[in-house]
């Protein structure tokens, strides 16, 4: 028969196990609003830079601009930017990128070229460290809500490296945030440059919102400025092409914020739902324990109160 102690200490510490699981996704909760309100406001300026380089695209020809990011070199070495998460309790988050990372050196492998890894995320950077990796560069223990400064340091280090022909593209690995319950790990490229995407209007933001008591998150679609392009008479002081060549790591540095941003939500929605599904499975282990601890404790009364009788019993 089991131990009416041992149940009822397994029953509170079920309860103070649940206790923590569900503040971990009220805070998870809000710093997916925390994240949806920097997205917010970083997005002037992105739609701003996005119309300068409209308006650039239509006052010349990108593809004959000779500079440095968008010259396409012979393929030799490609580098990858892995983007994982400093922490764990967030369901197959981690796994998910690190294994599509994993795929795609496979591919490369197979085409015969090289390839550098630089690292976002204490996950990724343990699990490649282990397995002998080429590693260029490392980012441990950012903030859980990317800031602008942190993807220019990531920014720069990926310029230096294609700059400098160690690589000759850059190809981002991150997780693109759908909803609450659903994300997937992408592959975007990043460098070279490509001029066709430059003015791309397909973007989305993300909401956090309440409906009935539960947290859901909705896409809206933005639309596309109606003043992307510059006045045909506008005259330049400096020439396009200089102008162009000082805006594309801007450019560069948007992209990959909003990638950050994409994998930053994808994490903490990972972490709201697994720490939901932590808190019910306490609740029903309880609802279990309890039911247990009942029967128990039944079990325990009848045999007391057989013995009781028993011994009646004996002394007539």
């Amino acid at each position: 028969m089991a131990n009416l102690k041992e149940i009822r200490d397994r029953i509170q510490s079920v309860k103070n196990t649940r206790k923590i699981t569900e503040a971990m996704r009220l805070v998870a909760a809000a710093k997916v609003r925390r994240a949806q309100e920097q997205v917010t406001a970083t997005r002037p300026f992105a739609d701003r830079l996005a119309q300068v380089l409209y308006g650039l695209q239509s006052r010349l020809r990108f593809d004959e601009a000779d500079l440095p990011l968008l010259k396409q070199r012979e393929l030799k070495t490609v580098g990858l930017l892995v983007v994982s998460g400093d922490r764990g309790l967030c369901g197959g988050y981690n796994a998910n990128v690190i294994k599509r990372a994993e795929t795609r050196i496979k591919e490369l492998k197979q085409a015969g070229l090289s390839y550098q890894l630089v690292l976002v995320g204490r996950k990724a950077i343990q699990y490649f460290q282990r397995r002998d990796q080429p590693i260029a560069k490392t980012f441990a223990n950012l903030e859980q809500i990317p800031s602008a400064s942190e993807a220019s340091q990531i920014a720069d280090e990926l310029l230096s490296l294609f700059l400098s022909e160690t690589v000759d593209s850059v190809e981002l690995i991150y997780t693109k945030f759908v909803s609450l319950i659903s994300s997937r790990p992408v592959i975007q490229t990043l460098l070279p440059l490509d001029p066709e995407r430059i003015d791309n209007t397909d973007d989305e933001i993300f909401r956090l919102t309440s409906r009935g008591g539960e947290f859901q998150v909705e896409r809206q679609k933005i639309e596309p400025s109606t003043s992307a392009s510059l006045p045909q008479d506008m005259i330049f002081e400096q020439d396009p092409v200089q102008i162009l060549d000082a805006l594309l790591p801007l450019y560069l540095n948007n992209q990959l914020l909003r990638a950050l941003q994409e994998s930053a939500a994808s994490e903490l929605a990972a972490r709201m739902t697994a720490m939901n599904n932590a808190s019910d499975n306490a609740k029903e282990l309880i609802k279990t324990l309890t039911l247990s601890y009942n029967k128990a404790r039944q079990a325990a009364i009848t045999q007391e109160i057989l013995e009781v009788v028993g011994g009646a019993e004996a002394q007539r």
